[in-house]
């Protein structure tokens, strides 16, 4: 049995980063994790093999649809499967790699085996306790599923499965319009996969700027993807090689059949607690399964903290990160800061589309007063010469002092371009402040400084 400062439970983007900061605080640190790799979910089934999958994807469509137009001549490249996955596998393999040197540079323990929390102050892992002043839960999520849906990660897949397809299919089903149904729908249409998205909502992409929505699901539709919307999935059928998803639709109580060869479900995750023994405990959870913590991410079990999609907020690895340093700072006796208002958020299509503050919808529902600056990559001369013209920045900022409310990309780099905005809002700028900041040329940020521009006497380019 060994004793520590502090043992965090999941090595997931929260639980690695807590573990690090932790240790460079000085703590005696330790994580526990049950999978064969470190970095969770993110790392292993998720965030980073779906990028390399989009990656690859995308540079198939480039040469498909854009080569020729520059002069690169020559047949489009045919699609090894195999080496795809390979290709991924890879991706992950020197991700994973990179936690464990970054554990042993940190002098942070790794627990192998699942954990589970018998008495404050103990976590179990295997036949062995280890104590802890601290315990961090860094538990992640898992799939969220439908009743009359089965899934069998062969005909009717999750991500995790999605991302292992022994062969790309002919049809796909889709279910759900949120991030992770539109990446992988994305992947699979440009892989030469018919694919139908079936979404309970009207709108794809729930809570999402409403200008934003239409035009995100225009340009999928443009690509190949089908959309069913207002549908609710009664049952899907899974046979020995193909499935049958039966729907109802919710304007008409109409049911309908699609058929597919592949099944996704994507219709959400929730947080993964199973096994800790928190109700044992006493931890508080709330009626969605989430840990209850308090603006310092204690529980109400004294020693216990926790981050990350096992509590509220947006399941999202970048927060679960920036809540794992700062429990480490909480632990540490110093300050730990998250600013939720400032999260961006972002989806890897391509085009990419990005967002952080408030929506549109948002600010009209709360009655504030706010003006509107938009500028589209149609107007963007790095945009035209990479056949990157489709989308627009929308700046929210206050009518009154001009601060910024809200930003919503969709284009080109738009995952990388919101960091801007991000960064502006975190210290309170005005669009005024972006608008006279000298932005380089030709770059597809000028993108944001003329949409910054249109909040005041207007854009110079549209």
């Amino acid at each position: 049995m060994a004793n520590y400062d502090v043992i965090v439970i999941g090595s997931g983007p929260g639980g690695y980063v807590a573990a690090i900061r932790c240790a460079q605080l000085g703590l005696k640190t330790a994580c526990v994790e049950g999978r064969e790799t470190l970095g969770g979910t993110c790392l292993n089934v998720g965030c980073i093999p779906s990028k390399a999958l989009l990656h690859a994807s995308h540079q198939l469509h480039e040469a498909e649809h854009n080569f020729a137009k520059m002069g690169l001549k020559g047949k489009s490249p045919s699609v090894d499967w195999k080496q795809m996955l390979s290709y991924k596998d890879e991706v992950i393999g020197q991700n994973t790699k990179g936690i464990e040197f970054l554990f042993k540079k940190n002098k942070i323990d790794w627990l192998k085996g699942w954990g589970s929390i018998p008495e404050k102050g103990k976590v179990k892992v295997g036949d062995e306790v280890h104590e802890a002043k601290n315990i961090i839960i860094a538990s992640g999520s898992e799939v969220s599923t439908l009743p009359g849906v089965e899934i069998d990660e062969k005909t009717v897949v999750s991500s995790t499965g999605a991302l292992e397809l022994s062969k790309i299919p002919k049809k796909m089903v889709v279910i759900g319009a949120g991030v992770i149904g539109l990446e992988l729908g994305s992947v699979y249409s440009r892989l030469g996969s018919e694919v139908t998205v079936v979404e309970f909502l009207d709108n794809i992409t729930p809570g999402m700027d409403g200008e934003v929505q239409k035009q995100f699901q225009k340009l999928l539709k443009k690509q190949g993807l089908n959309f069913i919307m207002g549908a609710a999935v009664q049952s899907v059928e899974a046979m020995k090689t193909k499935a049958k998803v039966n729907y109802k639709l919710r304007k008409d109580d109409s049911e309908e059949t699609l058929d597919a060869d592949v099944v996704l479900v994507a219709t959400g995750r929730k947080p993964f607690t199973d096994g800790l023994g928190l109700d044992a405990l006493g931890v508080k959870l709330s009626d969605r399964g989430q840990i209850e913590t308090d603006d310092q991410w204690r529980t109400n079990v004294e020693g216990i903290y926790a981050i990350g999609d096992a509590i509220d907020g947006p399941m999202l690895a970048h927060k679960a990160e920036d809540e794992g340093m700062a429990a480490a700072e909480v632990i540490a006796g110093k300050h730990g800061h998250v600013n939720y208002g400032v999260i961006p958020s972002v989806i890897y299509t391509h085009p990419e589309v990005a967002t952080v503050g408030q929506t549109e919808e948002q600010l009209k529902e709360a009655g504030r007063a706010y003006k509107v600056g938009k500028f589209s990559f149609m107007g963007n001369g790095r945009a035209k010469a990479n056949f990157a013209g489709d989308g627009f920045v929308k700046l929210l900022a206050d009518k009154e002092t001009d601060r910024i409310l809200g930003a919503h990309i969709i284009g080109p780099m738009a995952g990388d371009l919101i960091h801007e905005v991000c960064v502006a809002m975190e210290f309170g700028a005005a669009a005024e402040d972006l608008a006279l900041t000298c932005h380089a040329h030709p770059t597809y940020s000028e993108a944001v400084r003329e949409a910054a521009l249109a909040c005041g006497d207007g854009p110079i380019h549209s």
